[in-house]
């Protein structure tokens, strides 16, 4: 058959079954397989696959081979996809099982600069991110036509295996609506294709923060005064462990003290002599014992009458 003349026509189902055949002798080689499943008509619904679809379908060179690639990515063509850094690899079912090659090239170093300083202090969380659940501006400025994340036509290498003559056949176009419904399941992997790391969008912010935040004021830190007095509590004293205590002395025991004997009182050197100048009467002499201390219950001493001793008990 000539290279001018259409090929036969062979329904989608015979088109299946021989990619089948043909993937499972890949399958015994070792090679991984990833198909694109397609559920109804939408080919993306997420944020980030639905911008990669966008992107292709504002460049005027790719409009008239668009809509037979998004036919062929709906009824299950593209029976194996993988992305890695700067290109797309695919193998898509049709009259043959064709081999699909898109070259990305990486974002330059200077839109990429550009992204990540007019995003940063904007991108708290990865997963936002990824989800696409940033501020409109934001997103809006990651996806910029030019200097954003997608590619632009001049960027994008395209080859494939049919004897289609035009760069953007079905087969690859299809291969293209793939790679956006495949961001559905991974976002990431568009960063991957594109050859920056997403993290540095983060690290920006938190440089951005850490020179512009400021350190909290003294006097919105409480001493122990203020919080006794917020919360009603006696602070105890913080130990001193220069200057070693002092013991307390006991209290002094009251039975001690009832016990010391009375202070004597003292007399004048001129009340001595007057006393010692008078005659005082001798009593008569008692043997009595000395006088014993007194206490709760005072033993006199005896009374001698006679040759009975009589004891007194006061």
């Amino acid at each position: 058959m000539s290279w001018y003349e259409w090929r036969e026509y062979v329904p989608v189902a015979e088109r299946r079954r021989r990619a089948q055949q043909k993937l499972k002798k890949l399958k015994k080689k070792g090679q991984s397989v990833a198909p694109v499943t397609i559920e109804g008509r939408t080919i993306a619904k997420s944020f980030w696959g639905n911008s990669w679809c966008t992107n292709l379908e504002r460049y005027s060179d790719y409009a008239t081979r668009l809509p037979r690639g998004r036919t062929y990515v709906r009824n299950g063509s593209v029976v194996d996809l993988q992305i890695a850094k700067g290109e797309v690899l695919a193998f898509v079912s049709g009259s043959e099982l064709y081999k699909i090659k898109i070259g990305i090239a990486p974002v330059k170093a200077s839109h990429w600069k550009g992204i990540c300083r007019d995003c940063a202090g904007t991108i708290d969380s990865l997963v936002e991110l990824l989800q696409g659940r940033l501020a409109k501006g934001v997103m809006d400025r990651v996806c910029r036509e030019g200097d954003g994340l997608f590619p632009s036509p001049t960027e994008i290498k395209l080859s494939c295996s049919c004897p289609d003559w035009a760069d953007m056949c079905k087969h690859v176009a299809a291969a293209l609506y793939g790679v956006g419904a495949r961001l559905d399941e991974r976002p990431q992997l568009l960063f991957v294709l594109r050859g920056v790391d997403e993290s540095e969008l983060l690290a920006s912010a938190g440089q951005d923060i850490a020179l512009n935040g400021a350190a909290p004021a003294a006097a919105k830190v409480l001493d122990d005064g203020d919080v006794g007095a917020l919360f009603g509590l006696e602070m105890a004293e913080p130990a001193d462990t220069d200057t070693p205590a002092a013991p307390k002395r006991p209290p002094r025991s009251k039975v001690s003290k009832e016990l010391k004997p009375p202070k004597e009182s003292k007399m004048s050197a001129k009340e001595g002599k007057t006393l010692a100048g008078k005659k005082t009467p001798v009593p008569k002499k008692i043997n009595s014992p000395p006088a014993t201390p007194s206490g709760p219950e005072q033993i006199l001493p005896p009374i001698i009458v006679g040759k009975r001793k009589l004891l007194r008990v006061a």
